[in-house]
């Protein structure tokens, strides 16, 4: 122990290190609570939730926009499919589906 004590030189990277890690600490809280993410405790949850009525808007509204695009796709899915039946069939059966057609709405 008085070789520690008595030799401050040793005592600097250790102060020093100490001193960096906690600044590195309140620095990345500081950004957390500037950037608006939510506190963590220890084991990874969350201690001050953000559960403000913007947050729970932008949620429905995400979903919507969602549901709609999936739709959207679906429908692009199946015009798809049409034109990649019409490109790969004969020319012949293509014509007779067009007459088909054609005699149905005649009718």
């Amino acid at each position: 122990m008085d070789v520690i004590l008595a030799n401050p030189s040793i005592l600097w990277p250790i102060g020093f290190a100490c001193a960096a890690i906690t600044l590195g600490w309140v620095a990345t809280t500081w950004m957390r609570v500037k950037n608006g993410y939510p506190l963590e405790n220890q084991w990874g949850k969350s201690v001050y939730p953000k559960t403000d009525q913007e947050a729970v808007e932008r949620v429905k509204l995400l979903t919507n926009e969602n549901a709609e695009l999936r739709a959207e796709l679906g429908s692009v899915k199946d015009r798809l499919a049409n034109v990649e039946r019409i490109v790969t069939d004969d020319s012949h059966r293509l014509t007779q589906e067009i007459e088909q057609l054609r005699d149905k709405r005649a009718n």
